[in-house]
């Protein structure tokens, strides 16, 4: 693969389009979360998206997607790697995540499941936590 620039800071319309291409929740997206959030491609188009929200010493991996043309290409490994690195600079310790369909590609990236009951308090107060993403989905957890 040749290597992709990953930017921070993408435009939020142009991130919720890609979110919404791929079927990923979209609605609590806010011009402020652009700010933990990066990209691959072009601003106004990316085909690669991935943002944090931070929360002292946890954060919630959100939002991490890839364009079906762009992927198997290690940009998803590349962009979840980034968003780590961005957490543990501000100081975060443990980054959480829900999916109801990369279970298996978080994994590989050292995340395990965790029992949602076991949720910090600042992950369970997140819409994503406790409005957007169904009981079901998987949630893990990696050390950073």
């Amino acid at each position: 693969m040749t290597p992709i620039a990953i930017t921070k800071c993408p435009l939020r319309a142009a991130a919720v389009r890609l979110l919404e291409s791929a079927a990923l929740p979209s609605s609590d997206l806010t011009d402020a979360h652009m700010e933990h959030f990066f990209y691959a491609g072009p601003s106004a188009q990316p085909f690669g998206i991935a943002g944090v929200e931070l929360h002292g010493s946890v954060a919630l991996l959100r939002s991490l997607v890839v364009s079906e043309e762009h992927r198997s290409r290690g940009l998803g490994s590349a962009l979840a790697e980034r968003a780590e690195q961005y957490a543990r600079s501000m100081g975060a310790r443990c980054i959480y995540l829900l999916t109801t369909t990369a279970e298996s590609f978080f994994a590989r990236r050292g995340y395990v499941p965790a029992a949602r009951d076991s949720a910090p308090m600042e992950i369970r107060s997140t819409r994503e936590f406790a409005d957007i993403c169904p009981a079901s989905s998987a949630f893990m957890v990696k050390q950073l």
